[in-house]
């Protein structure tokens, strides 16, 4: 009988034990509960707009209303804008110029024709360790400072090794000069010298740098970006908002347009700092559902740019 209630005891805890085993919670929703949920999220990306900094070489975006691609009986005639009023929805179209606009991902096929075009990105490009290397002091006394070597190594003084696969972006503040569209991409600004690229890819084996500029570097033949894409490296430019994150250990989240073969990405770069950081907000803060209600109603303005409007 001892025997018999002793095994009975010990499959009942074998039992208990994997009931409880079932009901823990998943690894990874743990630890969105515990630290990415309170976690204070920047986003690193500028809006793009019809009027805004853009190569020279290249012209800037139209914003319209998207119209009916044919008749739908009873319903929208070919060529009728959709309206809220008369469709019930609405929706934008968008005459893109090029796919090197606002905050971008360059995929090495920009300069190499036999570089991965941005439909080739793995998915692991989503999230990696975020490196915020600060020049901006440097950039101020010299607008046309280009990161090197040496400031990484005191980087590494300070926060220790760049961690392999990391991001490293280049903080200049140059981002605060957006809206003075001529000033952004004239000569001199901030960029990232070849010597650094090279020591950050074969020395530290980032996944890429960004930069808030729309050029790597200002040299005449643009040789960090040429390097880069000849090399399958992948880079960001036209990042904002370094100001607002810690230098050492944030995340960085990686979103981007996938056009088949694209040689360019819209891109969208955010910030996930520790939840006692000063900027951003969390996910209690801003819990994204529902979202909130717009002051007034939608109205496109000149540039076909959706607006609240009293």
């Amino acid at each position: 009988m001892t025997c018999m209630k002793t095994a009975a005891l010990a499959a009942l805890a074998v039992l208990t034990a994997s009931i409880a085993a079932r009901a823990e919670e998943p690894p990874l929703w743990k630890l969105y509960e515990q630290s990415l949920k309170g976690a204070k999220y920047i986003d690193l990306t500028h809006a793009f707009e019809p009027v805004q900094p853009v190569w020279p070489g290249f012209g800037n975006a139209v914003f319209k209303p998207a119209v009916a691609g044919q008749d739908i009986e009873g319903y929208v005639k070919k060529g009728e804008e959709f309206t809220y009023d008369k469709h019930g929805f609405v929706a934008s179209a968008y005459e893109l110029t090029t796919d090197q606009y606002g905050t971008q991902l360059d995929p090495p096929s920009h300069w190499n024709p036999k570089g991965a075009t941005i439909s080739d990105l793995p998915a692991s490009f989503a999230i990696r360790p975020l490196a915020v290397i600060d020049i901006s002091g440097k950039v101020a006394k010299d607008e046309g400072y280009h990161l090197q070597v040496a400031d990484i190594e005191q980087w590494e003084k300070t926060h220790g090794r760049i961690p392999e696969g990391a991001v490293v972006f280049v903080r200049s503040d140059w981002y605060k000069k957006w809206a003075d569209r001529e000033r952004f991409n004239k000569k001199p600004f901030p960029g990232v010298g070849l010597a650094a690229l090279k020591f950050l890819h074969l020395e530290r084996k980032i996944l890429f740098h960004g930069h808030e500029p729309l050029d790597t570097d200002t040299t005449p033949t643009l040789e960090g970006e040429h390097w880069l894409m000849h090399n399958n490296f992948a880079q960001a430019e036209g990042v904002a908002n370094l100001d607002k994150v810690p230098e050492s250990g944030a995340l960085v989240t990686i979103g981007f347009a996938k056009p088949l073969g694209g040689s360019g990405g819209y891109a969208r770069y955010i910030a996930i700092a520790p939840a006692d950081w000063k900027e951003g907000v969390s996910v209690l803060d801003a819990p994204g559902a529902p979202l909130p209600t717009q002051a007034a109603p939608l109205k496109r303005d000149a540039n076909g740019v959706f607006r609240p409007t009293p």
